[in-house]
């Protein structure tokens, strides 16, 4: 950053410079626990006449304030794959169960801003396909922030949902699946080279609730990596031109992840662990009834509190996840 050309390249200096910020924005945070540690031990260790039972309870009081802090802090350290610190692209998908699989990959979206909001994170839903009678069939969220992608991957699969269903005039138990896309968003550096004769590029008007137009030129756009059959559509954005861009970005992005998973499947079988990743294997269940219950499959890990989970509150299960890889 100290060279005279650095901000010659606009976009590449403003990612290094926001690395930059993020990493010392984090060491300031331990550097300040070590100094306050550092205090405590020497107050702790001094010579003096006061042998009070008040300056030992503050010592304590201070020493578990502090041990407290340390617990937290020492939770960032699991963000540790190359990719973690990268904002997240969000895809959800409507799965099998028709007009209430759409109204669940609804809730799942308004689950996934909520956390986003909760969690400081900056969050757009950039694409969106509205169901005919109720829901969402698809919708792709752009997450920024920092470790966005670490906490986020591990809402990556199949979410199952059991409920009395408000679309049964008979009142029955339905069940409902929905799948949750999560990549990370690659940054400027990693150039990943795309021949412009393997893409498809569509544009069509943008629509909003109910299929009404809301912009009269053609704005959307769609990019199709024939290759792969890879697809990815944007129109969050005013122009043609920026929609294209910010599509791209989310397509190379996932190359790049497409390529990294052939890379780890491959070393998977070198070694004997290949398994086919399969849709239908949920990785959690959310139970409306006959009882509440959200549980990960890969964790066990449970919440009782189905509201609280739906409502955003997920760091339970982004813990656990972390812990077990």
């Amino acid at each position: 950053m100290s060279k005279k050309d650095f901000w010659q390249d606009t976009k590449s200096a403003k990612v290094f410079s926001q690395r930059a910020s993020d990493l010392k924005n984090e060491i300031e945070i331990w550097q300040k626990l070590k100094k306050q540690i550092n205090d405590l031990l020497e107050l702790g260790l001094t010579d003096s006449n006061d042998k009070s039972i008040n300056l030992r309870q503050e010592l304590e009081a201070e020493y578990e304030k502090l041990a407290k802090e340390f617990a937290k802090l020492e939770f960032y350290l699991l963000f540790r794959d190359k990719n973690d610190k990268n904002n997240a692209i969000l895809a959800i998908h409507a799965g099998t169960g028709g007009v209430d699989a759409q109204d669940w990959a609804q809730m799942l979206l308004r689950m996934y801003l909520r956390y986003a909001e909760k969690k400081g994170f900056k969050a757009k839903v950039i694409d969106e396909t509205f169901g005919s009678e109720a829901g969402i069939k698809s919708a792709v969220i752009e997450i920024r922030g920092f470790n966005a992608y670490g906490y986020l991957k591990s809402e990556n699969g199949v979410h199952r949902l059991v409920r009395i269903s408000p679309f049964d005039a008979e009142a029955m138990r339905h069940t409902s699946f929905a799948l949750a896309e999560v990549i990370p968003e690659i940054s400027e550096e990693k150039e990943i080279e795309i021949k412009p004769e393997d893409l498809k590029i569509d544009t069509y008007l943008a629509s909003g609730h109910g299929g009404q137009n809301i912009q009269k030129t053609e704005s959307a756009v769609r990019i199709t990596h024939l290759p792969t059959k890879i697809a990815v559509a944007c129109q969050s954005e005013r122009s043609q031109a920026q929609n294209k861009e910010r599509a791209m970005k989310i397509l190379k992005s996932k190359l790049l992840k497409l390529s990294e998973a052939k890379a780890e499947e491959e070393q998977k079988q070198l070694r004997g662990e290949y398994s086919e990743a399969a849709w239908g294997n949920q990785i959690r269940s959310y139970i409306l009834q006959p009882y509440h219950l959200v549980k990960d499959h890969r964790t066990n890990y449970e919440e009782g509190d189905v509201d609280s989970v739906l409502d955003g509150k997920l760091d339970g299960f982004v813990e656990a996840y972390l812990k077990l890889k």
